[in-house]
């Protein structure tokens, strides 16, 4: 049975954040090389070499541990990088999810927790919470450059930063094509380039009060 505080909302100190941060790599570790359908709590358990009652009560099911796992992958993530110029740091965004897509074990993760997304609501909840954290993160890039006069008024930041990310994950997931720095930095430009033309200003209607 789950504890009453959900996963990823305690910031615990010693034993117990060696246990969690044991069990969550043990979890990335397997959800990487079996897939979400693979994943079971007995096994994550025995790979973290923690016992398995402290398991199912600290996280009771799967989708728990997921979604413990995504908080913490938002939590750890690298912070935005201020270059100075929308270019720039739109490349920095796009260098970073392209670094993190190939990289054998994070790219397998993602993989595994997009494909689970498609049929398990929860799973679906916590990946959406984890993007709109690296999108919170790196939205203010596309808001600074809007002060600066680099972009229309009304650009909507999150597009932006989506569409940086989009070709990414669509070479990592429909396609066999190489996905290296040269493909992100086209993905910088090409976002770049589309929200200076005004492509991401918000409809009358969608534009905040």
């Amino acid at each position: 049975m789950a504890t009453n505080t959900g996963p990823g909302t305690l910031r615990p100190g010693g034993r117990t954040a060696r246990v969690r941060e044991a069990v969550l790599r043990a979890a990335g570790d397997a959800l990487a090389e079996h897939g979400f359908t693979g994943l079971d709590l007995g096994d994550i358990a025995r790979r973290a070499d923690v016992g398995r009652t402290t398991v199912y009560r600290r996280w009771g099911t799967v989708t728990a541990v997921v979604a413990d796992l995504l908080t913490d992958m938002a939590e750890q993530s690298l912070p935005r990088t201020e270059t100075g110029s929308l270019l720039g740091d739109l490349r920095a965004n796009a260098r970073l999810v392209q670094r993190t897509l190939v990289d054998p074990r994070q790219g397998a993760l993602f993989k595994a927790v997009i494909a689970a997304a498609t049929s398990d609501p929860d799973t679906r909840r916590s990946l959406a919470r984890f993007y709109r954290a690296r999108l919170d993160e790196w939205s203010p890039c596309v808001t600074q450059a809007i002060e600066r006069g680099e972009l229309p008024a009304d650009t909507d930041p999150a597009e932006v930063i989506r569409a940086v990310s989009a070709p990414l994950y669509y070479r990592l997931l429909a396609t066999d094509e190489p996905l290296d720095a040269s493909v992100a930095d086209r993905a910088a430009e090409a976002a770049a380039a589309a929200a200076r033309a005004g492509a991401y200003v918000r409809p009358a209607e969608a534009k905040p009060e």
